[in-house]
């Protein structure tokens, strides 16, 4: 039998924010603008010659977040769905610096919008599957093989 925490019983928008929520953090502690992140350590640890076991440990936990989303979102997403998702976003941001709710002269607004969207991205990638089996009420081969 398939699991179908997401499937009708109105658990689904909880499943994507926890997705949405789950990126946000990755793309996050990999980048931001604040300077408080994997890049800015590693980056500070390099200069002065400090780089170590922690680094390295953090680096692959990251790269295997990147991998298990990057990996859902291009199956599950394929290079339409992603090309056309930036399409989608990047409009928006488009939309959002015409109607002057963003100043594209602060760099670091569209560093935080840009990062926002990548994470979106990838919920959206996560969230594919679940939204399209709602959408037809057909089962991947996969799921059904569980």
């Amino acid at each position: 039998m398939v699991d179908r925490n997401d499937s009708g019983d109105g658990a689904f928008l909880p499943g994507f924010l926890l997705r949405f929520a789950a990126a946000l953090l990755l793309v996050l502690l990999t980048y931001n603008p604040t300077g408080l992140s994997f890049v800015h350590w590693l980056r500070r640890a390099l200069e002065t010659d400090q780089a170590g076991a922690l680094h390295a440990l953090a680096g692959v936990a990251l790269l295997i977040g990147w991998i298990v989303f990057l990996r859902t979102a291009w199956a599950s997403l394929g290079v339409l769905g992603l090309v056309l998702g930036s399409i989608f976003l990047g409009t928006l941001v488009w939309v959002l610096v015409e109607f002057n709710v963003v100043d594209v002269a602060s760099a670091g607004a569209l560093q935080w919008i840009v990062l926002v969207c990548v994470a979106v991205l990838l919920a959206v990638g996560m969230s594919w599957g679940v939204w399209k089996r709602r959408a037809s009420g057909q089962v991947e081969v996969d799921e059904a093989e569980r």
